[in-house]
């Protein structure tokens, strides 16, 4: 499924490029900027079962994103800007954040030269939890957990499930079924639960990765001393936002924060939701995060930035830089809002809604029977992706 949603998207990207209709829909859709959403910056990997490769872009293509940008004479600008030019409606240029999320290590490695080579300011979301060195970064157990087996017995809805995973095409079917079952258990503690069971019985040491993969207090610090780079929170552990109560979900928030702040003794403004879709963030997320004292907060809703994103500084969308559509000819298409107008059945901002009700729900002496309401007339689609 995941594989033909890939293909369609791609597909539809090129129809755009092709058609030329991204020329038309340029003056509607793009918008006074964009936020741009990156994980991992590294060389590409030859191993064939890649099943997270489009949290992952390659160097090249950053800097052919920064020299599109560049050429089109697009600001390249801080948060902390985008939050001024949005608030105070400076909208005389158009511009355009990076943003990168968990504090991955080739961050510092592989990015941070090529924002070098363009003097090019971008924020890095910190999860506190992998600073530390103890955070579970389940989807990177889960790929090297399958990686390793040749079948898998897992008890899924209460059945006992097989799951081949001999060749490379059937471990990335076994990972796509697996990664949607667990984004969609009730809580942090079963993913945990389930992931760690699963690595045991594949010989992967869970509690490794977060080491090797991630930053360390002392490696943040260093890197945050560099000018062109921001420090945004992620929470403590990453979690799914939305099934946490409200006081542990606030306490993610401030706490993570705290944290950060405490580590490299500067203040931290800027916000990313774990995950970040209508599965994770919504209404009650984009209120919590205000309420916690940040400036913005971006989702993983694909979007642009408009002049009514001013109404919603905590629910801003992204355009995810995905790793599975690293080509040169897409760049005019994203930046133009063709794609993403699209996606979001050309409407502008697609969290408005839910940001608007924000604002009635917190008003209302019924603010949690209105909420459930409000969240049972919006069904969240299954199909989550990391």
């Amino acid at each position: 499924m995941k594989q033909l949603r890939s293909t369609v998207i791609r597909a539809g990207l090129e129809a755009l490029y092709f058609s030329g209709a991204h020329h038309l829909l340029r003056p509607i859709f793009s918008g006074v900027g964009a936020i741009f959403m990156l994980h991992h910056v590294r060389p590409r990997d030859a191993r064939a079962f890649q099943p997270n490769h489009h949290l992952e872009i390659e160097p090249a293509f950053l800097r052919a994103v920064l020299s599109h940008l560049r050429a089109c004479e697009i600001d390249i600008v801080t948060m902390d800007e985008v939050y001024r030019r949005l608030a105070e409606r400076d909208f005389s240029r158009r511009f355009a954040a990076f943003t990168l999320d968990d504090g991955y290590r080739d961050n510092r490695d592989h990015a941070l030269a090529v924002f070098r080579e363009f003097d090019a300011p971008h924020i890095v979301y910190v999860t506190s939890d992998f600073a530390a060195g103890t955070g579970r970064l389940w989807w990177v157990a889960l790929e090297r957990a399958i990686a390793n087996a040749e079948n898998i017995e897992v008890e899924i809805g209460g059945r006992m499930t097989h799951v081949e995973a001999g060749t490379p095409a059937q471990k990335q079917a076994a990972f796509d079924r697996l990664h949607d079952w667990l984004r969609a258990l009730p809580g942090e503690h079963d993913v945990s639960r389930e992931v760690s069971s699963l690595c045991a019985r594949c010989g992967v040491d869970e509690s490794a990765i977060s080491r090797e993969l991630c930053m360390s207090w002392d490696e943040l610090k260093a890197f945050a001393g560099d000018p062109l780079v921001t420090i945004g929170a992620h929470t403590i552990t990453h979690p799914n936002l939305a099934r946490q109560r409200e006081d542990v979900a606030l306490n993610e928030l401030r706490t993570g924060r705290e944290r950060i702040e405490a580590a490299l003794a500067r203040p931290v403004l800027h916000l990313a939701y774990p995950y970040g879709d209508r599965c994770a963030a919504g209404p009650r997320e984009f209120a919590l995060a205000k309420a916690a004292g940040f400036k913005t907060a971006v989702t993983t809703r694909p979007g642009m930035l408009f002049p009514e994103s001013a109404g919603h500084l905590t629910a801003l969308q992204r355009i995810s830089l995905n790793g599975n559509y690293q080509d040169e000819r897409i760049l005019p298409v994203l930046t133009s809002g063709a794609a993403t107008a699209m996606w979001n059945g050309f409407r502008r901002i697609d969290a408005a809604e839910l940001s608007t009700a924000v604002a009635v729900l917190d008003s209302s002496p019924c603010r949690a029977q209105n909420l459930r309401q409000f969240k049972r007339r919006k069904k969240c689609s299954r199909i989550c992706f990391r």
